[in-house]
């Protein structure tokens, strides 16, 4: 099988200058899976990557775009070219819904998320809907242009479709964060939610039909910087440090959207009600550069066993109890 794997950051989809707190964590994600796809056998793999980040350094083909031409018309030859497309890209824009609906429309197998879901999930608004109307936890999310509910403590505004902590601010109370909306035209596309007291973390979930295996439970080193929370690091655990309630909650979300495929990320706080969940990434996330150490078994060989229709082995009980990913010093510790 020839896969064709782009990232959007490292893949030349970013004009500009490319920002290193991005740049580090793509390259993360991107390493750790161009590895574990180049030790399946009968694996190849075109990777796109940008004229101005150095060679990979591994055994496989490239393909630099040409900065002139359009990317998207420059993607869809690589596809042409491939049996099926890993995208790692985030949803804002439509950028992972687009590469997904390509590569469908191109005949390959796509894998990944449906382009459907994709939507809902890129939406924080849409998704809390979602998952409320399945009556799983999930923290209060609200457009700008509506009725905010009062709740005490700091409030948190972000884009609809924004990845991570990009575009993010934190307003002190309720009554700045609604003084702050009134400017429309900035807020456009945002939402609002409480800000929850608890743990930082995310679920490392492989899903399908309506039904998830929940990989690793990982927790979120987030600090505050100025008006905004600044990921700096990740520990990837076993899943049974998440407890029950986590393997329900994974559960319960992926038949919430049953078009969940493959690789999913949920982000979460542990509160002191239980997880609940701030938003759901279809996609690969920076957790997954952790997951072949801490479970001694390849996730993106479970991925491909999925896409054969092989249910996935057992792990291993001698794998590491965890593995800290540092964001700022773009390195596993």
């Amino acid at each position: 099988m020839r896969i064709f794997v782009v990232e959007y950051i490292t893949g030349g989809g970013q004009g500009g200058a490319l920002k290193r707190e991005l740049l580090a964590q793509a390259e993360l994600m991107l390493s750790a899976l161009i590895r574990d796809l180049l030790q399946i056998e009968g694996v190849e793999l075109l990777v796109s990557r940008d004229a101005r980040l150095p060679p990979l350094g591994v055994d496989c083909e490239l393909f630099v775009p040409e900065g002139k031409q359009d990317i998207w018309g420059q993607w869809q030859a690589c596809i042409d070219r491939c049996d099926a497309v890993w995208p790692v890209m985030p949803e804002f824009d439509g950028l992972l819904q687009r590469i997904s609906e390509l590569t469908l429309a191109r005949g390959r197998s796509l894998l990944g998320t449906d382009p459907e879901t994709i939507a809902i999930a890129a939406s924080k608004y849409r998704t809390a809907a979602c998952l409320r109307r399945a009556d799983i936890p999930t923290v209060a999310t609200y457009r700008s242009d509506e009725v905010i509910a009062y709740a005490p403590g700091r409030w948190v505004v972000k884009p609809d479709d924004g990845a991570g902590c990009g575009g993010l601010e934190v307003f002190s109370g309720h009554r700045a964060m609604r003084r702050a909306l009134r400017e429309r035209t900035r807020y456009a596309n945002c939402v609002a939610q409480p800000y929850l007291q608890g743990q930082a973390a995310s679920l490392s979930l492989l899903c399908a039909h309506g039904g998830a295996q929940l990989l690793t439970y990982n927790l979120q080193r987030v600090i505050p910087r100025q008006r905004t929370l600044v990921l700096t690091g990740i520990q990837v655990r076993r899943a049974l440090a998440g407890g029950a309630a986590c393997a329900r909650l994974a559960a319960a979300v992926a038949r919430a959207l049953p078009g969940l495929w493959g690789y999913v990320g949920v982000d979460i706080v542990m509160t002191a009600a239980g997880p609940t969940v701030v938003e759901v990434n279809p996609r690969l996330s920076t957790s997954y550069a952790g997951i072949h150490h801490v479970l001694g078994v390849n996730p993106a060989a479970l991925v491909l066993r999925m896409l054969r229709g092989t249910a996935a082995p057992a792990f291993p009980e001698d794998g590491s109890d965890h593995v800290d990913l540092d964001l700022e010093l773009p390195h596993v510790a």
